[in-house]
């Protein structure tokens, strides 16, 4: 098996506990339309993480609402979507282990963070919680996961055999595998992961100590 070299994160539900944050700001945008297109709303966030907010909003309005949103209407629900999570994520609390697992991961790998976020904005939360200086690179919305597993490819040489990804969704999932790149799920209430799948309640669980990094 080759050497690892580099390591990729999402963030949401994989460094802090936040994914409930995000869901309670789609539930309360959505509330005007009934209780039935907000449960639609949410079940469809937590099946379907990973996925930019600008992406969803296009998909509940067109799907649930028979309406078509132009760029300012999305621009805007974006803006006001991050008005509503970005001091509550900055606040959130870490993933058990999360904090220090990434800073002693710092000493001998590069890190990544890969999420379905705005990219300005993932960086700055990172900023405010003092972990930018763990990491490589940043990226997030509007790039896909696959396109930035394929961008550090490419602006670092790393072979994707020989990076790791830790993600809990079905989105993180899949692109790694798409990419041939390693997988460990991070456990999560709303994720199934397929059977065989490399999976950790957190970074406290003993299981990490068995992954060969």
């Amino acid at each position: 098996m080759n050497k690892i070299k580099a390591i990729i994160y999402d963030f949401d539900g994989v460094i802090c506990d936040s994914v409930n944050v995000k869901t309670e700001a789609f539930g309360e945008m959505y509330a005007q339309y009934g209780k039935e297109i907000q449960k639609k709303v949410i079940d469809y966030h937590l099946s379907h993480g990973g996925i930019s907010r600008f992406e969803k909003f296009k998909y509940y309005h067109k799907t649930f609402l028979g309406k078509e949103l132009d760029d300012k209407q999305v621009k805007d629900m974006g803006d006001y979507f991050s008005s509503l999570v970005l001091q509550k994520v900055i606040d959130s609390p870490f993933i058990p282990g999360a904090d220090l697992f990434i800073s002693r991961m710092a000493n001998n790998y590069m890190q990544f963070i890969c999420t379905g976020t705005p990219e300005k904005e993932i960086k700055k939360i990172l900023d405010k919680r003092k972990l930018t200086d763990y990491f490589t690179n940043i990226y997030g919305s509007p790039q896909t996961k696959k396109e930035i597993i394929q961008k550090i490819v490419v602006d670092y040489s790393i072979p994707t055999n020989e990076m790791i990804f830790f993600g809990d969704a079905l989105t993180d999932y899949d692109a790694a595998l798409h990419e041939n790149v390693r997988f460990i799920g991070v456990r999560s209430f709303h994720t199934s992961f397929p059977l065989g799948t490399n999976v950790i309640n957190d970074f406290k669980d003993t299981q990490l100590q068995m992954i060969d990094l």
